[in-house]
């Protein structure tokens, strides 16, 4: 039961909510959190709500207007964002989305096969073309499910630079070769049923480290080249890795998910800097669950990590952490991994979470900065409720479970955005690949 009194200190906390109305300078205190930062992590309540996109992409688009951020890093695959990518640099011809939008076939596609997603694009394209190419705005992916694509894109790029070396990797990713999917992979290589690719997939990473300076010429572009080859080389070695896991059990899984998400987004923000000579600044697009500081949740119990954690620890007060509560609504999502996504109706949440809580409160939308000093900190100091996760899966017949956690707000994130009522997010040009319609059911559910 959320204690009457702690209710009765956030409606009357003078200055502690920041209402988000259509003024221009409505938002001034989320912008004035985040221009703080060199990393920030805007998270989302679920992968299908319409308000978390359109706030993030107005949160974004200031941040790289007003103070200098050089990347977007998304909840997606590296090589799957390349054509992302390569439209905001003008590189795709405008208005292609069918190629600049290709890299995200795989479920759950809806993610950013969205309207929203096409407006930021388009919004960045423009930005971009008032800049020299060496200070534009890249867009960048963080996951690590593409196994088989991150190969195809380090043997690409091996047999235009050096064919001797494209030779040798090939024959040591041919150990992948025996299915060409990463579930059957990890489950055979788990059960000892073939031999693992671990030792070949670290080897050619460290190759691909290790190699001349020609590799790596002094022109941006191909110095961008090489950068996004070591990368897909160092993806292929964590998947390789998680693939096994998932067939394990544990938080391992888990764990090497959001380690290697983690790892990416500290690989972006050097290269960065050692590209446009300032330290880098990035904006991170991902789940809440990823977002939000993982020790303050009970999480935290089971051994499990994220990348707002790993921020924290690795950039301390340098990484701003943003998350977003709903109250009630609509949601884009599927009933079961690698089905068709549908729009659910989101119930009135729990009375036990801090979702209920801020619905008591009576504003439509607001902002609570948990780094200022209104005490706002201090007020949830002693808190622990539930805090509602959706991700691309959504099972509203067991939502307690499947949909709910313990936390402190004020210590998981730096801010919170609330939205009472919020919106079914709209998709574009459906895919379910077939391929994913029978995964195993240890496969993560989609945060």
């Amino acid at each position: 039961m959320i204690n009457s009194d702690f209710l009765y200190q956030l409606k009357h906390a003078k200055n502690l909510l920041h209402p988000l109305t259509e003024k221009d300078s409505a938002y001034d205190p989320v912008f004035e959190l985040c221009r703080r930062g060199q990393i920030v992590l805007v998270g989302e309540a679920s992968h299908g709500t319409e308000e978390f996109y359109q706030i993030r992409a107005h949160l974004t688009q200031n941040l790289i207007e007003n103070e200098g951020f050089m990347a977007v890093a998304i909840e997606w695959d590296w090589p799957d964002v390349v054509n992302a990518n390569l439209y905001v640099q003008g590189k795709i011809e405008e208005g292609n989305w069918s190629k600049a939008l290709s890299g995200f076939q795989r479920f759950p596609d809806w993610m950013w096969r969205n309207k929203q997603t096409v407006a930021f694009l388009k919004w960045l394209r423009a930005f971009n073309q008032q800049l020299p190419f060496n200070r534009q705005i890249g867009i960048y992916g963080l996951d690590l499910y593409s196994l088989y694509g991150s190969i195809d894109a380090v043997l690409s790029y091996l047999k235009k630079v050096d064919p001797n070396e494209c030779k040798i990797a090939k024959l040591r990713y041919a150990c992948f070769d025996s299915s060409r999917d990463p579930q059957s992979y990890g489950y055979l290589a788990s059960q000892g049923y073939q031999q693992t690719c671990a030792m070949q997939a670290l080897q050619q990473f460290m190759e691909l480290q290790h190699k001349p300076i020609s590799y790596n010429d002094v022109q941006l572009e191909n110095a961008e080249a090489y950068f996004n080859a070591t990368q897909n080389a160092h993806l292929i070695k964590n998947a390789e890795t998680y693939y096994r896991s998932l067939f394990e059990g544990g938080a391992s899984s888990w764990n090497i998910r959001d380690r290697h998400m983690f790892e990416t987004l500290a690989h972006l923000a050097s290269f960065l800097e050692s590209t446009r000579g300032r330290p880098a600044k990035i904006v991170g697009w991902c789940h809440n669950s990823h977002v939000g500081d993982a020790r303050a949740t009970e999480v935290l119990e089971r051994g499990e990590l994220n990348i707002g954690q790993l921020a924290k620890e690795h950039y301390g007060p340098n990484a701003i952490l943003i998350g977003f509560t709903t109250y009630k609504g609509t949601v884009r999502a599927a009933a079961a991994w690698g089905d068709l996504p549908q729009i659910f109706t989101v119930p009135p949440a729990l009375e036990e979470s801090y979702e209920a809580l801020f619905h008591t409160v009576g504003v439509e939308r607001f902002f609570i900065n948990f780094q200022e000093e209104t005490g706002a900190r201090e007020l949830f100091r002693n808190s622990r409720y539930l805090h509602r996760a959706i991700g691309v899966v959504y099972r509203p017949q067991t939502e307690r479970a499947s949909h709910y956690y313990h936390s402190n707000l004020s210590y998981q994130y730096d801010g919170v955005m609330h939205i009472d009522t919020s919106h079914a997010l709209e998709a574009l040009h459906l895919v379910t690949p077939k391929t994913l319609k029978d995964l195993p059911e240890t496969y993560p559910s989609g945060m």
